[in-house]
This record gives C-alpha cells, structure tokens and sequence, in this order.
C-alpha cells in the first residue's frame, strides 16, 4: 500500500467524529490513526468505535478523543511479514499501525483478501412495492425502484453493491408496476445473481410482505427498502446482529434537530433555566433490517403490517431488537428533491 493513501487515515487529537468518518469514507481502511503535531500516534479510532459514541448519545461533531482507543497494538517496521500476520490473526485485527522508536507513524499493515468477497448465504430481501406517489409524474408510468440514478435504476445499485459484499441471493416484493421490474431484472442471471420475486396483491406495508416467504429463510435475512441508496456494508450489519444475538435489528441513523427559539425552562409559574436554541438529537429508522426466521411466527400470511409495528411485536414477545447505529451516506428517496440529490451523487462516469 503507497505510502499516500495510508497518510488518508491520519488524524490530530483536535478532529471531530465527522472528520473520522469522512477519514474512513475517503481511505476505506477501517481505521483512523490519531497523531500528536509530531507524528506520534496517540490511539487509533475504527468504524465500531464511532458506532458506540453514537450509542452513547455523542454528536458527529465531538472531539474525536472521546472515543479513542488508546492503547492499539502496534509493530516495528522490522517485523516480518509472517509475524504481523500471526499478530493479526490472533487478535482478530485487520490493521497494524508501524512506527518507529519514537512512535511516530510511518505505516500501516492491511490484511487484504485479493480473493473475491466472501460469499454469504444470507438472502436479501428488497421491498420494491411503493407507489412512490410523493414523486408526482416521475412514478406515474415507473416504478420508484427504476427511477435511473447515475444512468442505471435505484435497485440495480442497490443489487450491485450487496454483490459485491458477497451476497447474491434476492428476493424482491413487488406490487406498483411489478411486471416492469421483473421485465428488467430476469431471474438475475444478467446481473450474476439469482433473484426471485414475492407478488404483493395488495400493499402489506414495509413489514407485511414477510409473511409470504416461502419457503422462510434458513437463516438470518436483511431486508432493505427499495428506495434507500447508501455506502452501508450490509454484510457488517449481519455480522452486528449475530454477535449480539439479536432476532431483529434495525439500522439507524442521527438526527439532529435545532430549536429555532431559546428555551424557557418553568416549574408552575417559576423560571427555572434557559436553553439558546438547543440542540435535540435522536435515532431515526434507516429502513434496513436484519431478520430472523423466527421473527416471522408474529405475522399472518397476507396480513399489513409495517415495521415499527413489527419491532413491537417482537419486543411483546421478550424477543431481542437492537439497533445498528449507522454513519455512513444514506439517502431515502421519497421526494423530487431527494431523487435529485441522488442524481447529483451518482453522476455517471464520462464515456
């Protein structure tokens, strides 16, 4: 790896959480390496660490010593080959910072698998049913899902990019001009998947199209709407689910609201505090889960049911639902002005 693209990872003690994420969004190393003025690495920061601050209530806009891991393994430049990579087996690490005597970075081991990704046998599940009404015209004779975006339909990104993260069994629940979805999709040989489809008669809402599975998965599924375009690695939310044992997850994003006025705090009719236009921050669904088959008991074949009333069905039945606290781009296009912003960041490539 050249030595200008380790340097991307590089961080002073000053940066925010956001500039960790844009770090890790530009160098794809799954680590941020924080460094005094001198060079000296002072801990490092992963994907997972930003996910927990996120946990922790944390804005993207903290300092990023908050959640720092101070104390990384590290190797000399005189290590061998062979050794880093015990060191990195063991300790179930992809990356090793290499620094010199004074600690001062001067590079950065990566375990890169040139095989192709891991093939996972977790299906995925598309819901591609709306009627995207809130798109006037542009759905009248299209369904969302096939609205081009940089030069190719919504759900064909959608399909490439869990592909390449090894996935490559579909399933996708059609209703709104399914037929065209279909006529363009295939069985997904032309796209090197295999896809099958779920014919909604009626619209089930955004969880009710599960209840016709069948055959039911034989394992852990992800279900994703149609219409959400992101850089999410759907592989690391399955792996997320099943370490924490979860029969449900649901990805989930910040949102930061600000209060326009400033805030007069009472008790009956007694001022107690004021707050200049606070900030209020919480988690808002992302429309990406992770299912098991046993979360399938709680709904009726062809019964309506979206997915919070879902979640709420399995928290009834003392099921686990976590949530996965995502940072990366994320996009739900429900509106002109979002199908726009998607066209703006998937201009396609000049011929």
């Amino acid at each position: 790896m050249g030595e200008e693209h380790w340097r991307k990872s590089l961080l002073t003690a000053g940066a925010s959480m956001q500039d960790a994420v844009c770090s890790l969004d530009q160098s794809g190393l799954k680590i941020v390496l924080i460094v005094d003025d001198d060079g000296a690495l002072l801990g490092t920061v992963s994907d997972g660490d930003i996910r927990r601050g996120l946990l922790r209530g944390l804005g993207l806009n903290a300092a990023v010593a908050e959640i720092v891991h101070r104390d990384p393994l590290i190797v000399p430049p005189q290590l061998s080959v062979e050794a880093v990579l015990h060191l990195m087996r063991a300790n179930k690490i992809v990356q090793l910072p290499i620094v010199d005597e004074r600690r001062r970075v001067i590079g950065l081991h990566v375990w890169e698998d040139l095989q192709a990704p891991t093939a996972r046998p977790n299906i995925m599940m598309i819901m591609a049913g709306g009627r995207g009404t809130r798109l006037g015209a542009e759905t009248q004779d299209c369904p969302k899902p096939l609205l081009p975006v940089g030069g190719k339909p919504m759900l064909e990104h959608i399909i490439e990019r869990a592909r390449a993260d090894g996935f490559h069994r579909f399933v996708l629940a059609i209703h709104h001009l399914g037929h065209m979805i279909e006529e363009y999709f295939g069985d997904g040989s032309r796209f090197g998947v295999d896809i099958s489809y779920l014919r909604e008669e009626s619209p089930l809402g955004t969880a009710g199209a599960l209840g016709l599975l069948d055959p039911r998965p034989e394992g852990a599924f992800v279900v994703t709407n149609g219409d959400v375009l992101t850089d999410l690695r759907y592989s690391e939310i399955v792996d997320f689910h099943d370490r924490h044992i979860a029969t449900a997850t649901m990805a989930v994003r910040s949102y930061e609201w600000q209060h326009p006025f400033g805030v007069v705090h009472t008790r009956g009719v007694e001022i107690t505090g004021f707050e200049e236009k606070p900030v209020f921050r919480s988690h808002v669904n992302a429309g990406i889960y992770v299912i098991e088959p046993s979360a399938l008991d709680t709904l009726d074949r062809g019964e309506s049911c979206d997915m919070p009333n879902f979640f709420e069905r399995l928290q009834a039945a003392s099921a686990r639902t976590i949530v996965y606290p995502m940072h990366e781009p994320w996009l739900d296009v429900g509106r002109p002005d979002d199908l726009q912003q998607a066209r703006n960041a998937y201009t396609p490539a000049p011929a």
